[in-house]
């Protein structure tokens, strides 16, 4: 966003036109809350709910660990009433005397606040830096005012919104259910995943501490990786190559399957050939078929209900969903002869050409909602809706 000193108006601190509340934050751990009506609140939002509160007035919250902090992102939010706030998220109170709680809101949001969090591993927008971000400060009307415009104009982005992410999960839906009617074939016999995997596919987690990103090093696939059909090198984390010492047996040659076991469990992506001699991170799990089943037919049937039930029956956890190595290996795959499997691949390539471009048309309508949202607020804050 623009330098908000090129728009006439003062700034000043954020420290300066809030009392910040962290003192009286206090987490609670999973097992130690009570079920209660009150609203529990981390960096993003609610939690929980518990039996106790800490605040009872209207607040701003700012994410400072576990957040996003780019232009676009919701890194900062209001709540009211009774509720209990965890240290992952700063409290503050706006002297409204001189600032708006939706102006501060509006404004943080739109900008790029990441030059003023610290960390790769753990990244994190501390208290010292928080105080320091320059907050343009014109007068209170003026906030009003242009809070008035975002107000009806975001009203309406949200329900374009809301109609946009319906159209893209139909989407989502319809491949979904395309793919499971290739998969009801009662006929096909089934095997246990161990009983598909080659004799050189362990079915091992990867690198467990993978460290901080080392220019030049070994190229590492995690989570985040996944979703699109095909992993390649471009904008993986790299590692420095002794951290994969010893984790031979999640060695990539290229030709796997790589299944996310941690955070969004099932979600599953190809190996490009050029991910040859790469490794993954502990939350995932590469995958090579013996010369039973042909890889695309395992790729399509991986993303079927068929086995994304079987995956989410066999995932625990809370905070982190994951899934064991021993579960994984007892997942359940249809294989029927290679004939049969690859008149179905060519049925599913031409079924996934389709909805990519679908899904291409969803994602950039959001892609022009988030846009235009994003150029209101430059709009609002280089005084161009007053």
């Amino acid at each position: 966003m623009k330098d908000t000193a090129d728009f006439g108006w003062p700034t000043k601190p954020l420290g300066e036109l809030v009392d910040v509340l962290d003192r009286l934050r206090k987490p609670i751990t999973k097992k130690d809350r009570t079920a209660g009506p009150y609203p529990y609140y981390g960096a993003t939002g609610v939690l929980d709910h518990v039996d106790g509160y800490l605040f009872d007035e209207p607040l701003v919250l700012i994410g400072e660990d576990g957040a996003k902090w780019e232009a676009g992102e919701n890194s900062a939010f209001a709540i009211e009433g009774k509720a209990w706030v965890n240290n992952h998220a700063h409290v503050i109170r706006p002297h409204r005397d001189q600032v708006l709680d939706d102006w501060l809101i509006y404004y943080l949001n739109g900008t790029d606040l990441m030059p003023f969090v610290s960390g790769m591993t753990v990244p994190k927008l501390n208290q010292g830096r928080l105080r320091e971000i320059p907050i343009p400060l014109p007068l209170l009307e003026v906030q009003q005012r242009i809070v008035a415009v975002l107000d009806e104009a975001f009203e309406g982005l949200a329900r374009a919104r809301a109609h946009a992410d319906a159209n893209l999960q139909n989407v989502r839906d319809l491949f979904t259910s395309s793919l499971d009617e290739v998969f009801a074939q009662e006929e096909w016999p089934e095997f246990t995943l161990q009983e598909l995997a080659n004799e050189d596919c362990s079915l091992s987690y990867g690198i467990v501490q993978p460290g901080e990103d080392v220019a030049n090093g070994l190229p590492v696939v995690r989570p985040v990786d996944l979703g699109g059909k095909i992993v390649s090198p471009a904008g993986l984390k790299r590692v420095a190559p002794e951290r994969a010492a010893s984790y031979s047996r999640t060695q990539l040659n290229g030709t796997e399957l790589l299944l996310c076991v941690r955070g969004t469990t099932g979600t599953i992506s190809l190996s490009s050939h050029e991910l040859r001699g790469a490794n993954v991170t502990r939350g995932i799990v590469p995958i090579r078929f013996n010369e039973r089943m042909n890889r695309l037919f395992g790729f399509y049937q991986c993303q079927s209900s068929f086995l994304q039930k079987q995956i989410s029956e066999k995932t625990y956890g809370a905070a982190l969903m994951q899934i064991n190595i021993r579960d994984v290996k007892t997942l359940k795959l249809k294989c029927p002869p290679q004939t049969q499997q690859t008149v179905a691949v060519k049925r599913m390539e031409k079924i996934s050409e389709a909805h990519a471009a679908l899904l291409a048309s969803a994602t950039d309508k959001i892609a022009n909602i988030n846009d235009l949202r994003q150029s209101l607020l430059q709009r609002a804050f280089a005084g161009e809706l007053t």
